[in-house]
């Protein structure tokens, strides 16, 4: 029971950094009506994958979990696209924007594999 309290703790901290990172991203895009667009989208998506995955804590049924964690993982595919999309907004920050794609990558995985387990599609 301990190990899957880290895993959980674990995964709202990762969730969490994220969004902060993808904060501090924003906060260097170019003063562009494009970039405000993305921005904007970026940032909602990316909040949203923890604010989801906290709210899933205090879900009052299995269903009502696997629900917030269905939600945290869209957000996170949401993230994904309009992270690729940042890297035609400024060079300089395609290094900063591959990192946050493949720890939101990761997250997507492991949101994904959850779902899988806890609806029981993962049975050997």
């Amino acid at each position: 029971m301990k190990d899957n309290q880290e895993f959980k703790k674990q995964l709202i901290r990762r969730a969490f950094s994220l969004a902060r990172r993808v904060v501090a991203l924003v906060d260097d895009f170019p003063n562009k009506q494009s970039a405000r667009v993305i921005a904007g989208q970026l940032l909602r998506a990316a909040t949203s994958i923890g604010a989801n995955i906290i709210e899933a804590q205090a879900a009052s049924s299995k269903k009502d979990f696997i629900n917030f964690l269905t939600h945290a993982l869209k957000s996170g595919n949401e993230t994904r696209f309009w992270l690729a999309l940042a890297k035609d907004l400024n060079p300089k920050l395609i290094s900063s924007i591959e990192e946050l794609l493949k720890e939101t990558s990761e997250l997507v995985k492991i949101l994904g594999s959850s779902i899988a387990t806890l609806k029981g599609k993962n049975k050997l």
